[in-house]
Protein backbone atom coordinates (compact mmCIF):
# COMPACT_ATOMS: atom_id res chain seq x y z
CA UNK A 1 0.00 0.00 0.00
CA UNK A 2 2.72 2.68 1.26
CA UNK A 3 4.11 1.51 -2.28
CA UNK A 4 1.38 2.58 -4.63
CA UNK A 5 0.65 5.65 -2.51
CA UNK A 6 4.17 6.40 -3.18
CA UNK A 7 3.86 6.09 -7.32
CA UNK A 8 1.10 8.36 -7.12
CA UNK A 9 2.65 11.05 -5.11
CA UNK A 10 6.03 10.58 -7.82
CA UNK A 11 3.53 10.85 -10.77
CA UNK A 12 2.16 14.03 -9.22
CA UNK A 13 5.35 15.70 -9.21
CA UNK A 14 5.99 14.42 -12.46
CA UNK A 15 3.11 16.36 -13.86
CA UNK A 16 3.86 19.55 -12.28
CA UNK A 17 7.42 19.18 -13.40
CA UNK A 18 5.88 18.82 -17.58
CA UNK A 19 3.76 21.74 -16.84
CA UNK A 20 6.76 24.46 -17.58
CA UNK A 21 8.70 21.88 -20.25
CA UNK A 22 5.53 22.18 -21.98
CA UNK A 23 5.66 25.97 -22.21
CA UNK A 24 9.46 26.56 -23.23
CA UNK A 25 8.74 24.55 -26.05
CA UNK A 26 6.84 27.57 -27.50
CA UNK A 27 8.68 30.76 -25.30
CA UNK A 28 11.31 31.84 -27.64
CA UNK A 29 9.08 33.56 -30.81
CA UNK A 30 11.56 34.55 -34.14
CA UNK A 31 10.41 38.23 -35.25
CA UNK A 32 11.25 39.19 -38.65
CA UNK A 33 14.05 41.47 -39.79
CA UNK A 34 11.77 42.38 -43.00
CA UNK A 35 8.76 41.95 -44.70
CA UNK A 36 7.69 42.21 -48.28
CA UNK A 37 3.90 42.39 -50.08
CA UNK A 38 3.45 42.02 -53.47
CA UNK A 39 1.27 44.80 -55.04
CA UNK A 40 -1.08 42.86 -55.35
CA UNK A 41 -1.02 41.50 -51.97
CA UNK A 42 -1.27 37.70 -53.47
CA UNK A 43 2.10 37.01 -51.62
CA UNK A 44 3.48 38.05 -48.42
CA UNK A 45 7.31 37.15 -47.38
CA UNK A 46 8.72 37.30 -43.77
CA UNK A 47 12.48 37.28 -43.53
CA UNK A 48 13.77 35.83 -40.18
CA UNK A 49 17.88 36.53 -39.81
CA UNK A 50 18.84 34.02 -37.17
CA UNK A 51 21.82 32.69 -35.53
CA UNK A 52 22.99 28.74 -35.76
CA UNK A 53 21.80 28.52 -31.79
CA UNK A 54 18.04 29.42 -32.85
CA UNK A 55 15.63 27.31 -32.79
CA UNK A 56 13.53 27.88 -35.83
CA UNK A 57 10.59 26.68 -34.68
CA UNK A 58 9.93 29.47 -33.25
CA UNK A 59 8.94 31.03 -36.49
CA UNK A 60 5.13 31.32 -36.62
CA UNK A 61 3.19 29.35 -38.84
CA UNK A 62 -0.09 30.03 -38.02
CA UNK A 63 -2.52 31.90 -40.87
CA UNK A 64 -3.35 35.52 -40.13
CA UNK A 65 -5.04 38.06 -41.81
CA UNK A 66 -3.93 41.55 -42.46
CA UNK A 67 -4.98 44.34 -44.83
CA UNK A 68 -7.86 42.52 -46.31
CA UNK A 69 -6.19 39.12 -47.12
CA UNK A 70 -5.69 36.16 -45.23
CA UNK A 71 -2.62 34.43 -45.37
CA UNK A 72 -1.52 31.11 -45.10
CA UNK A 73 1.84 29.81 -45.40
CA UNK A 74 2.90 27.60 -48.66
CA UNK A 75 6.66 27.71 -47.74
CA UNK A 76 9.57 27.76 -45.49
CA UNK A 77 12.95 28.46 -47.05
CA UNK A 78 16.77 27.99 -45.25
CA UNK A 79 19.33 30.06 -47.24
CA UNK A 80 22.96 29.78 -46.32
CA UNK A 81 24.21 33.79 -46.26
CA UNK A 82 27.16 34.15 -47.48
CA UNK A 83 30.55 35.74 -45.25
CA UNK A 84 29.97 39.06 -47.38
CA UNK A 85 27.78 40.66 -49.17
CA UNK A 86 27.73 43.71 -51.56
CA UNK A 87 25.30 45.70 -54.19
CA UNK A 88 24.92 48.87 -56.15
CA UNK A 89 22.84 51.46 -53.69
CA UNK A 90 21.55 54.70 -54.50
CA UNK A 91 20.35 57.56 -51.52
CA UNK A 92 18.70 60.56 -51.97
CA UNK A 93 19.30 63.60 -49.50
CA UNK A 94 17.39 66.39 -48.87
CA UNK A 95 18.35 69.46 -47.14
CA UNK A 96 17.54 73.14 -46.93
CA UNK A 97 19.43 76.19 -48.27
CA UNK A 98 19.47 80.00 -47.95
CA UNK A 99 20.70 80.22 -51.88
CA UNK A 100 20.10 79.21 -54.55
CA UNK A 101 23.43 79.74 -56.82
CA UNK A 102 25.32 76.46 -57.45
CA UNK A 103 28.28 77.59 -55.37
CA UNK A 104 26.45 77.79 -52.67
CA UNK A 105 24.51 74.76 -53.33
CA UNK A 106 27.90 72.38 -53.97
CA UNK A 107 29.28 73.96 -50.97
CA UNK A 108 26.26 71.80 -49.11
CA UNK A 109 27.08 68.88 -50.87
CA UNK A 110 30.48 66.86 -49.56
CA UNK A 111 31.39 65.22 -52.60
CA UNK A 112 31.77 61.30 -50.55
CA UNK A 113 29.72 60.75 -48.14
CA UNK A 114 29.45 57.56 -45.69
CA UNK A 115 25.81 55.78 -45.52
CA UNK A 116 23.88 52.58 -43.46
CA UNK A 117 21.00 51.38 -45.19
CA UNK A 118 17.83 50.00 -42.63
CA UNK A 119 19.14 46.56 -43.62
CA UNK A 120 22.54 47.30 -42.24
CA UNK A 121 24.60 48.06 -45.37
CA UNK A 122 27.00 50.54 -45.47
CA UNK A 123 29.60 52.40 -47.92
CA UNK A 124 30.98 55.52 -49.18
CA UNK A 125 28.63 56.55 -52.35
CA UNK A 126 29.97 59.42 -54.79
CA UNK A 127 27.72 62.67 -55.29
CA UNK A 128 25.81 62.58 -58.70
CA UNK A 129 26.21 66.52 -60.11
CA UNK A 130 23.08 65.81 -63.06
CA UNK A 131 20.95 64.80 -60.05
CA UNK A 132 21.40 68.32 -57.90
CA UNK A 133 18.23 69.93 -57.86
CA UNK A 134 17.30 73.67 -56.17
CA UNK A 135 13.29 74.45 -55.30
CA UNK A 136 11.96 76.93 -53.48
CA UNK A 137 10.71 76.11 -50.04
CA UNK A 138 8.18 78.56 -48.95
CA UNK A 139 7.47 82.30 -49.91
CA UNK A 140 6.90 84.88 -47.75
CA UNK A 141 4.97 88.67 -48.03
CA UNK A 142 6.59 92.14 -47.23
CA UNK A 143 5.41 95.72 -47.44
CA UNK A 144 6.88 99.11 -48.31
CA UNK A 145 6.20 102.34 -47.96
CA UNK A 146 6.18 104.74 -50.71
CA UNK A 147 6.37 108.10 -50.95
CA UNK A 148 6.44 111.21 -53.45
CA UNK A 149 5.98 114.95 -53.39
CA UNK A 150 4.88 117.35 -55.78
CA UNK A 151 4.74 121.03 -56.26
CA UNK A 152 2.43 122.97 -57.34
CA UNK A 153 3.16 127.02 -58.13
CA UNK A 154 0.93 130.40 -58.96
CA UNK A 155 -2.11 129.64 -56.64
CA UNK A 156 -4.48 132.09 -56.41
CA UNK A 157 -4.96 130.80 -53.05
CA UNK A 158 -4.54 127.66 -50.90
CA UNK A 159 -7.35 125.95 -52.60
CA UNK A 160 -7.16 122.50 -52.01
CA UNK A 161 -9.49 121.89 -55.08
CA UNK A 162 -6.34 123.03 -57.09
CA UNK A 163 -4.34 119.63 -55.93
CA UNK A 164 -4.72 116.58 -57.32
CA UNK A 165 -6.00 113.64 -54.96
CA UNK A 166 -4.15 110.76 -56.12
CA UNK A 167 -0.70 110.19 -58.53
CA UNK A 168 0.93 107.53 -60.47
CA UNK A 169 4.54 107.06 -59.77
CA UNK A 170 6.59 104.29 -60.89
CA UNK A 171 3.21 102.64 -61.97
CA UNK A 172 2.11 103.04 -58.18
CA UNK A 173 -0.81 104.52 -57.10
CA UNK A 174 -0.05 107.19 -54.35
CA UNK A 175 -2.75 109.18 -52.51
CA UNK A 176 -2.30 112.89 -51.07
CA UNK A 177 -1.37 113.29 -47.19
CA UNK A 178 0.00 115.95 -46.61
CA UNK A 179 0.04 120.06 -48.23
CA UNK A 180 3.11 122.86 -47.53
CA UNK A 181 1.86 126.15 -48.64
CA UNK A 182 4.63 128.96 -49.55
CA UNK A 183 3.79 132.56 -50.51
CA UNK A 184 4.88 133.97 -53.41
CA UNK A 185 4.66 137.95 -53.32
CA UNK A 186 6.93 138.47 -56.36
CA UNK A 187 4.74 137.32 -58.90
CA UNK A 188 3.31 140.07 -61.70
CA UNK A 189 1.84 139.53 -65.21
CA UNK A 190 3.23 141.79 -67.56
CA UNK A 191 5.36 143.74 -64.94
CA UNK A 192 2.07 144.73 -62.99
CA UNK A 193 1.95 143.03 -59.17
CA UNK A 194 -1.01 141.12 -59.01
CA UNK A 195 -1.44 140.54 -55.09
CA UNK A 196 -0.23 137.30 -53.43
CA UNK A 197 0.26 133.84 -55.04
CA UNK A 198 1.10 130.54 -53.50
CA UNK A 199 2.80 127.51 -54.17
CA UNK A 200 1.46 123.96 -53.11
CA UNK A 201 4.57 121.25 -52.02
CA UNK A 202 1.93 118.34 -51.78
CA UNK A 203 3.41 114.72 -50.71
CA UNK A 204 1.75 111.41 -51.90
CA UNK A 205 2.08 108.14 -49.48
CA UNK A 206 1.26 104.53 -50.74
CA UNK A 207 2.72 100.82 -50.09
CA UNK A 208 3.36 98.29 -51.96
CA UNK A 209 3.65 94.31 -51.33
CA UNK A 210 6.06 91.66 -52.92
CA UNK A 211 6.82 88.42 -52.33
CA UNK A 212 10.15 86.75 -51.51
CA UNK A 213 11.20 83.03 -50.71
CA UNK A 214 12.10 81.82 -47.78
CA UNK A 215 14.00 79.34 -48.74
CA UNK A 216 15.40 76.66 -50.69
CA UNK A 217 15.01 72.41 -50.72
CA UNK A 218 18.58 71.16 -52.00
CA UNK A 219 17.46 67.39 -53.05
CA UNK A 220 20.83 65.20 -54.69
CA UNK A 221 21.73 61.80 -55.01
CA UNK A 222 24.55 59.73 -54.44
CA UNK A 223 25.67 56.48 -55.54
CA UNK A 224 28.24 53.15 -55.41
CA UNK A 225 28.63 50.53 -54.00
CA UNK A 226 27.39 48.96 -50.08
CA UNK A 227 28.81 46.20 -48.33
CA UNK A 228 27.58 43.71 -45.43
CA UNK A 229 29.27 41.19 -43.64
CA UNK A 230 27.61 38.26 -42.43
CA UNK A 231 28.42 37.43 -38.66
CA UNK A 232 27.22 33.89 -38.70
CA UNK A 233 23.63 33.96 -39.62
CA UNK A 234 21.41 31.88 -41.20
CA UNK A 235 18.43 33.28 -43.32
CA UNK A 236 14.48 31.64 -43.53
CA UNK A 237 12.35 32.88 -45.85
CA UNK A 238 8.49 32.24 -44.85
CA UNK A 239 6.48 32.56 -47.84
CA UNK A 240 2.16 32.93 -47.26
CA UNK A 241 -0.22 32.82 -49.91
CA UNK A 242 -2.93 35.45 -49.44
CA UNK A 243 -6.43 35.10 -50.30
CA UNK A 244 -8.45 38.33 -50.44
CA UNK A 245 -11.63 37.92 -47.55
CA UNK A 246 -14.90 38.69 -49.48
CA UNK A 247 -17.22 38.86 -46.57
CA UNK A 248 -16.07 41.11 -43.96
CA UNK A 249 -16.78 40.21 -40.45
CA UNK A 250 -17.00 43.18 -37.36
CA UNK A 251 -14.78 42.84 -35.04
CA UNK A 252 -14.27 44.81 -31.67
CA UNK A 253 -10.57 45.51 -32.71
CA UNK A 254 -8.98 45.27 -35.66
CA UNK A 255 -6.83 42.35 -36.06
CA UNK A 256 -3.36 42.94 -36.99
CA UNK A 257 -0.56 40.76 -37.63
CA UNK A 258 -0.03 40.17 -33.60
CA UNK A 259 -2.90 38.24 -33.59
CA UNK A 260 -0.78 35.32 -34.68
CA UNK A 261 -0.04 34.50 -31.02
CA UNK A 262 -4.04 35.10 -30.25
CA UNK A 263 -5.75 32.77 -27.60
CA UNK A 264 -6.77 30.28 -30.29
CA UNK A 265 -3.39 29.69 -30.83
CA UNK A 266 -2.85 28.82 -27.51
CA UNK A 267 -0.75 25.28 -27.00
CA UNK A 268 -3.65 23.92 -24.99
CA UNK A 269 -2.70 20.56 -25.88
CA UNK A 270 -0.14 20.57 -23.88
CA UNK A 271 -2.03 21.01 -20.69
CA UNK A 272 -3.49 17.82 -21.00
CA UNK A 273 -0.43 15.72 -20.03
CA UNK A 274 -0.32 16.89 -16.78
CA UNK A 275 -4.43 16.69 -16.46
CA UNK A 276 -4.01 13.46 -17.49
CA UNK A 277 -1.27 12.14 -15.06
CA UNK A 278 -2.93 14.15 -12.50
CA UNK A 279 -6.23 12.34 -13.11
CA UNK A 280 -4.16 8.36 -13.51
CA UNK A 281 -2.42 9.64 -10.01
CA UNK A 282 -5.87 10.52 -8.67
CA UNK A 283 -7.72 7.17 -9.49
CA UNK A 284 -4.65 5.27 -8.29
CA UNK A 285 -4.50 7.01 -4.97
CA UNK A 286 -8.24 6.45 -4.55
CA UNK A 287 -7.88 2.77 -4.98
CA UNK A 288 -5.10 2.61 -2.70
CA UNK A 289 -7.46 3.78 -0.08
CA UNK A 290 -10.44 1.55 -1.08
CA UNK A 291 -8.35 -0.91 -0.32
CA UNK A 292 -6.70 0.37 2.63
CA UNK A 293 -10.17 0.35 4.15
CA UNK A 294 -10.94 -2.79 3.25
CA UNK A 295 -8.65 -4.41 4.78
CA UNK A 296 -8.72 -3.14 7.71
CA UNK A 297 -13.05 -3.43 7.86
CA UNK A 298 -11.96 -7.43 7.42
CA UNK A 299 -9.35 -7.30 10.10
CA UNK A 300 -12.20 -5.79 12.64
CA UNK A 301 -14.33 -8.76 11.83
CA UNK A 302 -12.09 -11.25 12.08
CA UNK A 303 -11.00 -10.07 15.80
CA UNK A 304 -14.25 -10.54 16.83
CA UNK A 305 -15.26 -13.65 16.25
CA UNK A 306 -12.43 -14.77 17.87
CA UNK A 307 -13.45 -12.96 21.60
CA UNK A 308 -16.74 -14.90 21.17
Amino acid sequence: MKKMITMCAMLLMLSMALVPSAFASNAEVCYPTAVTQSEDGAELKRIYDLTPETDPAGIPRSDFERDGFRYTLVELLKQELPAYEERAHTETVALQSDKKDMESVLALLPQEREFVTDDGFTGTLTLKLDTVRVEASGYGRSTKQLSATRTYPNLAGQDTQYIPKSIEDNGKVLTLESIDWQTDNTANVDGYAIGDRYTAVATYTGTTTSSYVKGYTVTADYAGTVSHINLGRVRYVAIFEGTQIEIPVERGTEQTEDAELSFTQFPWRYLLIPIGVVAVAGVGLGAALGLKRRSEGTGEVETEGDAE
